[in-house]
């Protein structure tokens, strides 16, 4: 046993002595790295433009609170019959009348497929916003200015819309949805 304690203990004499001169050989490898850092902390900065000068934000009194805004969608106020009472053209929006489907739709966003006819009526196929495909025959209603069908054919449709005149009253004006628009 004293021989297995003797060689025991040179071997572990061996590893303590080893263990000083691997570490050694680590200390030295972040020498270039640190070289380098001081390089670039030695070196003069650069220059750098000055911000730009902001300006202050100039304020706008909107005076004309009393009045229809510029911002709400014309129809909001079309919607209204007590705004347009004392139109004086005769011409008005039924605004008692119960609105169709494809009303709530702007034209540019109806889109006519087709025809078909069914039952000796001329049917118009429409697709909707929403990828829908709706029949509509002459007399029914589409668009958002009260667009009434007045005419189908093979080519297109033909709509009678009122709108605003800008003058606090109503006009008449054609539109024409051809196939394919």
């Amino acid at each position: 046993m004293n021989s297995f304690h003797s060689n025991h203990r040179a071997c572990l004499l061996l590893a303590l002595a080893t263990v000083p001169l691997l570490l050694a050989g680590c200390g030295d490898r972040m020498s270039d790295l640190r070289q380098y850092a001081d390089q670039v902390k030695a070196r003069k900065g650069g220059y750098v433009e000055p911000l730009p000068q902001v300006k202050p934000f100039e304020t706008y009194i909107y005076a004309d609170a009393d009045k229809r805004s510029p911002f709400d969608p014309q129809l909001q106020s079309l919607n209204n019959p007590n705004l347009h009472a004392g139109s004086n053209s005769g011409i008005h929006p039924d605004f008692n009348r119960n609105h169709e489907y494809l009303e709530q739709f702007p034209l540019d966003s109806l889109k006519m497929l087709g025809t078909l006819t069914e039952g000796g009526t001329l049917w118009a196929l429409i697709r909707d916003g929403d990828g829908i495909v709706h029949r509509v025959k002459t007399g029914n209603y589409m668009g958002q200015n009260f667009g009434k069908i007045i005419s189908i054919d093979d080519s297109g449709l033909t709509l009678r819309e009122i709108v605003p005149d800008g003058q606090g009253g109503w006009t008449e004006r054609t539109t024409n949805v051809q196939l394919g628009d």
